[in-house]
């Protein structure tokens, strides 16, 4: 069934083949429908200040940035913004820091359209979306790691400033990227640290760049 409420989404891949695959879809789905498209984070960042969408569909690998990092990233820029993965990447391999990234549905390259087209509405409609085949592997590994025992209980911000602590941002430079006070990104910061049982700065970068959020 055609939808006919009127969509704006961005399609976040470095393939022209698979925006314009993606594109396709959408376009059968949806009666009223603009698609923007962007094949760097850097162009995604950009678009997304520069106009309001309803929906951004993003790459894990983009040839400049780790998709997790640029999920982060678009959380923090545009709060409200709904995000979905579509990945050549199996669920088991980054479907959990996805959705803990702020995603609200993670597919593979290998999903049918129809199962594509019914995730995009189902997530503009407010609701997440998990496949069967990965429900059961995403609730194990959301359940406490000895390892890392607050690693399930980081909040969005949370990572969001973990990334920026990762990139090299100074403590000033996360406040103004995220509009907070310093005292804030401090707080945020002493709570990376206890959750994840890390001390110093070099830890928590390392931390960051072992799970992929940056590069």
């Amino acid at each position: 069934m055609i939808a006919t409420q009127s969509v704006k989404i961005l399609v976040i891949d470095d393939h022209e083949i698979v925006r314009k695959g993606v594109k396709q879809i959408l376009e059968e789905n949806f009666l009223y429908v603009e698609v923007g498209e962007a094949e760097t984070s850097q162009k995604a960042i950009a678009a997304v200040q520069q106009e309001p969408w309803d929906l951004a569909i993003v790459d894990i690998s983009l040839p400049d940035r780790n998709g997790i990092g640029l999920l982060c990233e678009l959380r923090s820029r545009a709060p409200r913004l709904p995000l979905m993965v579509l990945s050549l990447h199996s669920e088991e391999q980054y479907a959990v820091r996805a959705f803990r990234a702020g995603a609200k549905a993670y597919l593979t390259k290998h999903t049918a359209p129809q199962e594509l087209a019914k995730a995009i509405k189902q997530v503009l409609a407010g609701r997440m979306y998990v496949t069967p085949s990965i429900g059961e592997h995403i609730a194990t590994s959301l359940s406490v790691n000895p390892d890392r025992p607050g690693q399930r209980t980081l909040s969005e911000r949370e990572l969001a400033v973990l990334v920026l602590i990762a990139r090299g941002r100074s403590v000033k430079q996360i406040a103004e990227s995220l509009t907070l006070s310093t005292k804030t990104v401090n707080t945020y910061r002493a709570r990376l640290q206890d959750k994840l049982q890390l001390k110093t700065t070099a830890e928590l970068t390392r931390y960051a760049l072992d799970h992929r959020l940056v590069e």
